[in-house]
């Protein structure tokens, strides 16, 4: 039995699969429904309206709805997609025990304890028939899948046939049929009525109640359920039924049994635990699976999909009886695959299909035999074929030679030879090696003769590497093996590897594990990592060097550098056996052959992109439809901004990325299509960081910000736009900002003029009377000795405010860096090639003209120009006469326009990746991506390579390591400061292949432990163990060169760990309480413990000499001489030596131990580091996958106590803190 999904809870009573959908109904004893998608393995709804059990549930075939009926005598109808209870039917008298729908009509049937059956209508709401006869609790009631017959089964002993055609004439409209019979009889009368359900058989032969009964879906067949421990197979036809067989195996009440909807098999569960497979031809049990402590209640199975369900005490699962994945294999333009009997092969050219060879059918005791694994060899035209690798005492494999001819219409039967092995797979042109059941791996000839032993590393089973090397499966990860040296090359870590997929040239490799997939060259070296939430089905490589694999429901495909995304969406898992070009070639469930289209454009735009070919991606830039947000952000991320400005439309979407590649013409065009006021205020933002006033300016006008503007001009010393900004305050009658201009220009006249029109007058004069404007000062000295008696004297040392006349009036814009084009700007430029151009069919060729030619609102405002744009030009004197500009061409137009003080075309540079960004491409280790300021994929690391889920003890490690990784220094005075990034690689790094300097050597490390120890011989135990923690969480952010470094790291963690167990373990114990008897033996036992942490010989003989004394104090004589003997071993100080024998004198004289521990020093242990109680060696226990501290069973899923950051127990692949060269 293979279970894919199961789920904890209260008592499942009731189980319903969706008919088209990955969900299913279970309704639990405390009166819950719960909604599952199996698929997903999640929980989609709950539904408790139900006041107690609920028994019966089941879902419409193609309507929104399911059905429930529950303790509370209430049959509930709801629509999942309302997610809510659309009406209740009342009726029943007591428990409802089975609801199901009719395949075609309206009805739901119902039986319940109040010994009747009832009919409703779901659409009018109301019960149609009543069957009564049973008298005891009827148990189930089942419409048939086609006919107008009811089953149902009760605790009276019997099973009752209804035949409800009366109900149905009566209460359905006439169909095709029934309208042909009334027109032929027009006149027939039926005085009596017709009985909407008579009792066509009764069915009697269990011999205690009947819990379930089944139609067969196709055949005139009927299985039931009985409390006499027998599941009984029924025939019927129109005149009669009888028994067929009695299965008997069960040896408590059988609770449900079904049919097999494909296959000729009955399933049925029971309370005794287990769920039997019955064969319908010899009656006999073929296989039974069993659960230790749950009996089952309920047994479902999917109406079209080998799937079923089993509802137990503590939840339910979802299993299968076999593996439907098909044997294949793939050479060159052809497939191989295993079907019923036969191996077929498949021409992906020509889709010729035929069988090449046909087996002998196995006699084993399987429901299905089929092959598991192909392996085909073309050079000797054979074929490998492997059964069941789960079972090492049932695996067998065939060896066959495949005919030269073949008849497709009669294929010859070939005998294989046939022997007993785990897995077998071809190593040369004449060999194949052999994982035999005692997990040896033997060499074997074309005529299937041992050649060589070889003693290889303990593993589960053996996949195809190349000519003389195999991959070797284990529990931890998957290992390259060289045949012919018998050594191990390389080993990546991946739990529960399932299939490994070569790529055509042999230079990639694929190990698919259950819910991730490892990528990795021929040496096994890993290159990149893609993790699922779902099953990993199978895969298969693209022409291009793509991974096309699939998962339960998706087709998805993953590139060399970890991206991934999804192709398509399955509704049907399929196995992938070839991809050519738009073509996925597949075999389904049922081992047949399929072709799916797909469109490879997004994965093999990715793919150029990252290969920087940019001939492909600009190719499929203009051809193909890549659309959609995932390729904008793709591009954007990979620093293409300029490439994702080609798909977008959205103005505000094209906006955001024309800043961010520096285009400003773009950014332009489409400010002004949205012109909004945020977006020309970054417009502005960006155009003057590069300098280009003249966008600047455009800018500030379109959003009326005169005070920005003023500046501007001030700048870049246009002395006469300011005068023209002082006029437009004027008329805007803006003093404060008109007085600004002024001063801006240093008219002297204007500001007293301004200040006096204010009412200025006192500042008026000190302003006319400092900068010498000795008449106006004396005409605003007589107008203020009319009202003051003195006149304010003016500073003698008085300065002129008067700003310093512009060396140079800029018209163009600020010199820029000059870059060569990049490869995608002449395809994806706008049609302008410069900003000077763009902005010359803007401007207005009288420039800003006289002052009447402002164009004002009525508040004073300046308005927008309707014929010209906004950029406002220097003014050209009438005596030009310059009446009509001259049409030039275009290309003339540009290039003058492009450059007065520049040479060629000016492309902003593209920023590139910062170097924290490369560090976190470059490196896989957490302290890199730390120090890089990636703390998310630091934490995501940390988690999937040592198991860690609680990061706050974290957090100061990460920013001191953070802090460190940058250097900070003044560059000029008044600037912001310029950081560096040092490398460790820095003699031979390019720019984008740096890493960060490590903060913390594993030298300074070893430093660290000596502080430790010295705190834990001063009996400082709690600033000892905060030490050693801080020891323990650094080394996982180191990075090391060496593979002594890894070790001695290593090393130095399994030293943290005994200590902080050790420590803790007695911190604790000093914490216990010591009055009772019970207490005192605790006390001694967590010493005895403490004893056997490996520690140094002076800490050591700190925790034997505890020991002794506690056990000596105990009487235990016998354990505390053993304590005192190892003391002497290790050579103590004289005093203490001589104590020690002392001691050692007097329990020899007594050697016996008056209380019994849990402590057995002679049987190996470690100590749990939660309970602290011994696990002695061959007991099951749960590692941290960080620290591998044991910890029992039942502490399985929490917290380290030890490293107090991971999961105990958690899958993990190991901690990396060395580059592989």
């Amino acid at each position: 039995m293979l279970t894919k999904f199961e789920t904890k809870s209260h008592r499942v009573k009731g189980l319903a699969f969706h008919p088209t959908r990955p969900w299913i109904l279970a309704s639990l004893h405390n009166g819950v429904i719960q909604l599952w998608d199996y698929r997903m393995c999640t929980l989609l709804d709950r539904y408790d309206e139900h006041d107690g059990p609920v028994r019966g549930i089941e879902f419409h075939s193609n309507q929104p709805l399911f059905v429930s009926g529950g303790d509370d005598y209430k049959i509930k109808v709801w629509n999942y997609k309302q997610k809510r209870c659309l009406f209740s039917l009342l009726g029943h008298l007591d428990y409802i025990r089975t609801t199901f729908f009719h395949k075609e009509y309206p009805w739901i049937i119902s039986c319940s304890d109040d010994q009747t059956i009832r009919i409703w209508n779901w659409q009018s709401r109301t019960c149609v028939s009543v069957l009564t006869g049973h008298n005891h609790y009827v148990m189930c009631a089942q419409f048939h899948p086609t006919e107008d017959l009811v089953a149902s089964a009760s605790l009276d002993q019997t099973i009752r046939i209804w035949d409800i055609s009366g109900l149905r004439k009566k209460t359905v409209s006439p169909g095709a049929q029934g309208l042909e019979e009334r027109l032929k009889n027009p006149n027939t009368t039926d005085l009596f009525g017709v009985a909407d359900a008579v009792v066509k058989h009764v069915l009697e032969g269990h011999d205690r109640g009947v819990n379930w009964v089944a139609f067969h879906p196709t055949m005139p067949l009927l299985v039931s359920a009985s409390d006499d421990r027998q599941v009984k197979l029924w025939r019927m036809n129109d005149s009669k039924a009888w028994e067929v067989d009695t299965c008997r195996g069960h040896f408590n009440n059988v609770s449900s049994a079904i049919f097999h909807p494909h296959q000729e098999l009955i399933l049925s569960n029971s309370e005794d635990r287990t769920i039997k497979v019955w064969d319908m031809t010899r009656r006999s049990a073929i296989n039974s699976f069993r659960r230790e402590t749950d009996r089952f209640w309920a047994l479902a199975a999917h109406p079209t999909l080998s799937v079923f369900a089993a509802g137990h005490d503590s939840g339910m699962l979802v299993f299968k009886l076999e593996r439907e994945r098909p044997a294949y294999a793939v050479h060159l333009n052809t497939l191989f695959y295993a079907k019923d009997r036969f191996v077929r092969a498949y021409e992906y050219g020509t889709s010729k299909d035929v069988p090449v060879m046909a087996t002998r059918r196995n006699g084993t005791n399987q429901y299905r035999s089929g092959p598991h694994v192909l392996s085909y060899n073309a050079a000797e035209n054979a074929i490998l074929l492997c059964s069941n690798t789960t079972n090492p005492d049932t695996a067998y494999y065939e060896l066959f030679a495949v005919p030269k001819t073949t008849d497709p219409t009669n294929p010859e039967v070939v005998e294989g030879k046939r022997s007993s092995g785990v897995a077998a797979v071809w190593v040369a042109r004449n060999r194949f090696a052999v994982l035999d059941k005692s997990h040896q791996l033997v060499i074997k000839n074309l005529r299937n003769e041992v050649t060589k032993k070889i003693d290889c590393p303990s593993c589960d089973t053996i996949f195809f590497a190349s000519t003389g090397h195999l991959l070797l499966k284990d529990a931890e990860g998957v290992t390259l093996y060289d045949v012919q040296q018998r050594r191990a090359l390389k080993t990546v870590r991946i739990t529960k590897a399932k299939y490994v997929v070569w790529s055509p040239d042999m230079s990639h490799v694929a190990l698919l594990g259950r819910n991730a997939l490892v990528v990795c060259n021929r040496k096994l070296q890993t290159v990149c990592t893609v993790n699922e939430n779902v099953r990993v089905k199978s895969a298969a490589w693209d022409e291009g060097g793509v991974l096309v694999y699939t998962t339960s429901n998706h087709i998805k495909y993953a590139l060399p550098n970890g991206d991934h995304g999804i192709i398509r969406t399955l509704d049907l898992p399929i196995y992938i056996t070839m991809v050519k070009g738009g073509n996925v070639y597949c075999l389904d469930r049922d081992a047949k052959t399929r072709v799916l289209t797909v469109d490879p454009t997004e994965y093999k735009f990715k793919l150029a992109l990252i290969n920087r070919k940019y001939e492909e991606v600009l190719y499929m830039v203009r051809n193909a439809k890549l659309v959609g947000q995932s390729i904008i952000a793709y591009v954007q991320q990979k620093g293409y901004p300029e490439v994702a400005l080609r798909f977008v439309k959205d103005e505000r979407t094209r906006f955001g990325l024309a800043l961010e590649c520096g285009n400003i013409e773009v950014a332009l065009e489409s400010a002004r299509t949205l012109d909004d006021k945020l977006c020309w205020d970054k417009l502005a933002e960006a155009a003057l960081m590069q300098g280009n006033h003249q966008v600047v300016e455009m800018a500030y006008q379109r959003t009326k910000n005169f005070e920005r503007l003023s500046f501007l001009y001030l700048i870049t010393g246009n002395m006469d736009k300011l005068r023209k900004m002082a006029k437009i305050a004027e008329i805007r009658k803006d003093v404060s900002s008109q007085y600004h201009n002024v001063l801006y220009t240093g008219d002297v006249t204007e500001r007293v003029k301004i200040l006096k029109g204010v009412g200025q007058e006192t500042l008026a004069y000190l302003t006319a009377a400092t900068h010498g404007l000795d008449q106006e000062a004396k005409v605003l000295g007589e107008s203020l000795k009319t009202h003051l008696d003195k006149l304010p004297e003016v500073h003698p040392h008085a300065k002129l405010l008067q700003p310093p006349p512009p060396i140079l009036y800029l018209e163009a814009n600020w010199p820029l860096l000059t870059v060569s084009k990049g490869y995608f700007d002449s395809s994806i430029a706008t049609k302008t090639s410069g900003m000077a151009a763009d902005l010359e069919t803007e401007v207005e060729p009288e420039g800003w003209g006289d002052d009447a030619q402002l164009n004002l609102e009525e508040d004073g405002t300046v308005a927008e120009s309707k014929e010209t744009g906004d950029v406002i030009e220097g003014e050209e004197g009438g005596g030009w006469e310059v009446e009509e500009p001259l049409e030039l061409p275009p290309d003339l137009e540009v290039e003058s326009a492009a450059g007065d003080n520049q040479s060629g075309y000016f492309i902003p540079p593209t920023k590139g990746p910062s170097p924290t960004q490369n560090w976190v491409n470059n490196s896989p280790l957490p302290g890199d991506h730390v120090m890089a300021g990636s703390f998310d994929t630091a934490m995501r690391l940390l988690n999937e390579q040592v198991g860690v889920v609680t990061f706050a003890p974290y957090k100061p490690l990460f920013l001191s390591a953070f802090a460190q990784s940058r250097v900070t220094f003044s560059a000029l005075p008044l600037l912001p400061p310029l950081t560096s990034y040092p490398q460790r690689n820095w003699k031979e790094a390019t720019a984008r292949s740096g890493l960060p300097v490590v903060p913390v050597k594993l030298s300074a490390l070893v430093q660290m432990l000596q502080v430790a120890y010295q705190l834990t011989t001063a009996g400082k135990f709690q600033e000892a163990v905060a030490k050693f923690h801080h020891i323990l969480l650094s080394i996982t952010l180191l990075a090391v060169d060496s593979k002594s470094e890894a070790t001695e790291a290593q090393q130095l963690m399994a030293i943290c760990r005994e200590y902080i167990l050790g420590l803790s373990l007695e911190i604790t114990r000093k914490d216990l309480p010591k009055e009772s008897l019970d207490e005192q033996k605790r006390s001694a036992e967590m010493a005895a413990y403490f004893t056997h942490c490996e520690l140094q010989p002076i800490h050591l003989i700190l925790t034997l000499r505890t020991a002794l004394n506690l056990f000596y104090k105990l009487r235990n004589f016998k354990t505390a001489a053993s304590f005192a003997r190892k003391l002497l071993e290790l050579g103590p100080k004289p005093d203490v030596a001589a104590q020690t024998r002392k001691i050692l004198q007097a329990c020899d004289k007594t050697p016996t131990d008056t209380y019994n521990l849990l402590y057995d020093e002679h049987n190996p242990f470690v100590t749990c580091g939660a309970s602290y109680k011994p696990i002695y060696r061959g007991k099951p226990q749960d590692k941290c996958p960080l620290c591998q501290a044991s910890y029992l069973p039942e502490h399985k899923g929490i917290v380290c106590r030890v490293c107090q950051v991971a999961e105990v127990g958690k899958d993990a692949k190991g901690l990396m803190i060395r580059i592989e060269k």
